[in-house]
C-alpha cells in the first residue's frame, strides 16, 4: 500500500529543509483515532505476520489506520535517508549492517525501554535497533554427498567438495558471513581481507556464484552446486517442504549472525505508535507466529518455546555462540572490499 500522509517527492524535498538532526526530539502526543502510522517493510510471509499480530491488536486499541511500504531493504534505506529528519516512514525494518549504519547516521533512533520488550531482548538484538528475528548463516550441504557430516567452517575446503561449492555472491549478508567466517576459521579477523580472499580463491573453480537463496536451492536441485552458506531459516523450510537431502550445519566455530531490525525513524511524528507497534511485533504470538512459518528465531527471552520448534530455532545459549562482526569496519571498507571480490573470486 503506498503512504498517503506524505508524497515521496514532497519529503525529499523537505528532507532539505529539515532542521539539524540534533534538535530533533521525539513526538510523545498519546495516538488518537485516523492516526496514521507508515511501515517499511519486506512482502510475503513478513507483512502477513505482522498484518495479524502487530496492525490488527494496534488498530484495535486506537483506531488508528498502517500503511505499508514493501520492497527490499536497499530501497528502504536510501528513502529513509533522504528524507533523514522529515520521515515518511515510522518503522523501517532493515538488516543487521544496514541498521547499525543509520543508527551511526541518526536515522533512526537507539532502541529504548520506552519498548517494555526492550528489556528481554537478547543482547545482540539491542543494537542498531530492536532485532525482532534471528536468521544465522550457515553451512548447507547435500547430504548425501558428503564422506562425513560438516562440523566446521574449514570443511568447505575438503577435496570432495571441489569444484562443488556455490559461493555467495558480492557482500551482501551472506556474502558477509562467508567471508568474515572464513576469517575466523584461520585465524584472522576483518582486517585480514587479504588473507580471507586467498582462501577463498582456493575453492575456485565454484560450481556457481548465487545472489539469492532460490537460486541456491534451485542450483541443489539440479545437482549443479553440492554444498553453499545460507540462511539457517530458510534452507530449514526449503529442506522440509522440496529437499530432505539438505542438511544444515551446526559448525563448531558457530554459525554467523544475521538478524531483521525494526527500526524508529528519527522525527516520527507517531512516537508511541512506533514503540507501540515494535512492542507487539516482540510478544509472544508474532514471536511465534514468525518460528513456526519461516523458523525466525525470537530475539526475546521471555516467551516459551513449543516442544514441536525446539531444535529448528535458536534460544538461550544457542544465540550466545553466534559470530558477531566488526560491522563498522566491514561497512568503511565495502567498496574496497567489491573491487577485490569482483577482480579476485567472482571473475
Amino acid at each position: 500500500m503506498t503512504p498517503s500522509r506524505r508524497t515521496f517527492n514532497k519529503l525529499v524535498l523537505g528532507a532539505g529543509l529539515a532542521a539539524p538532526v540534533h534538535f530533533i526530539t521525539p513526538v510523545r502526543a498519546q495516538p488518537k483515532k485516523g492516526d496514521e502510522l507508515v511501515v517499511g517493510i519486506w512482502g510475503g510471509a513478513q507483512e502477513r505476520i505482522v498484518r495479524e499480530h502487530v496492525e490488527k491488536p494496534l488498530v484495535e486499541k486506537y483506531g488508528c489506520k498502517v500503511s505499508y511500504v514493501l520492497g527490499n531493504t536497499l530501497e528502504r534505506r536510501a528513502r529513509a535517508y533522504a528524507e533523514r529528519g522529515r520521515p515518511s516512514f515510522d518503522v523501517i525494518y532493515l538488516n543487521i549492517y544496514e541498521s547499525r549504519e543509520a543508527l551511526q547516521a541518526k536515522v533512526t533512533q537507539a532502541p529504548s525501554k520506552a519498548v517494555p520488550q526492550y528489556e528481554h531482548l537478547y543482547e545482540p538484538a539491542k543494537i542498531g535497533g530492536y532485532g525482532v528475528a534471528f536468521n544465522p548463516c550457515t553451512i548447507v550441504y547435500d547430504g548425501r554427498k558428503a564422506k562425513k557430516p560438516v562440523t566446521s567452517w574449514k570443511d568447505i575446503w575438503n577435496d570432495e567438495w571441489k569444484g562443488r561449492v556455490s559461493w555467495p555472491e558480492g557482500l551482501g549478508t551472506e556474502g558477509i558471513a562467508a567471508l568474515m567466517m572464513t576469517a575466523r576459521t584461520f585465524g584472522g579477523t576483518e582486517k585480514d581481507f587479504d588473507m580471507v580472499i586467498q582462501k577463498v580463491k582456493q575453492l575456485k573453480p565454484f560450481a556457481a556464484i548465487h545472489s539469492s537463496q532460490v537460486q541456491l536451492y534451485d542450483m541443489f536441485d539440479q545437482g549443479i552446486c553440492d554444498i553453499g552458506v545460507e540462511f539457517a531459516s530458510f534452507t530449514r523450510k526449503y529442506a522440509e517442504t522440496k529437499n530432505p537431502n539438505i542438511v544444515i550445519a551446526d559448525p563448531v566455530e558457530g554459525q554467523a549472525i544475521s538478524m531483521n531490525v525494526g527500526c524508529i525513524t528519527e522525527g516520527t511524528r507517531n512516537q508511541v505508535l512506533a514503540e507501540e507497534w515494535i512492542n507487539l511485533h516482540l510478544s509472544e504470538p508474532c514471536m511465534l507466529a514468525f518460528a513456526r512459518e519461516i523458523y525466525y528465531s525470537p530475539t526475546v527471552r521471555n516467551i516459551t518455546i513449543p516442544a514441536d520448534l525446539k531444535g529448528k530455532v535458536l534460544a538461550g545459549d544457542d544465540i550466545a555462540k553466534m559470530v558477531d562482526f566488526d560491522w563498522a569496519y566491514i561497512n568503511a571498507n565495502r567498496a574496497a572490499w567489491q573491487r577485490k571480490i569482483d577482480r579476485e573470486i567472482a571473475g
